[in-house]
């Protein structure tokens, strides 16, 4: 199973882009999936989750501004970024709960995507 994760770059502030997610793999369905991203000499911390169903929460951080979706039919997730500012500049990493055909159910991450937002 694999997570690719891309729509990351450089935007000016008060720019918008949208990350994007999908999974791969022997994949039987998916559970929560998520967006957290890590800046540099910072741990990693959850920015959105969004479960199977289409409940979602967010960090304080970016209410009123980022918006999870997920396409279940493509097994994506993705993070649509509004009004950035240069406190949002990370490395973000898409997370998924990957229910196998023949291994244990767990936690997958993403390779990560630069978003650098300039002032």
């Amino acid at each position: 199973v694999q997570l690719q994760a891309s729509g990351g770059g450089l935007v000016q502030a008060g720019g918008s882009l949208r990350l994007s997610c999908t999974a791969s793999g022997s994949i039987f369905g998916i559970g929560d999936m998520g967006w957290y991203r890590q800046a540099p000499g910072k741990q990693r911390n959850l920015v959105a989750r969004i479960t199977s169903g289409g409940i979602t929460n967010y960090a304080d951080s970016v209410k009123g501004r980022f918006t999870i979706s997920r396409d279940n039919a493509k097994n994506s997730v993705y993070l649509q970024m509004n009004s950035l500012e240069p406190e949002d500049t990370a490395v973000y990493y898409c997370n998924a709960y990957i229910i196998q055909t023949v291994d244990t159910p767990r936690y997958y991450w993403g390779q990560g995507t630069l978003v650098t937002v300039s002032s």
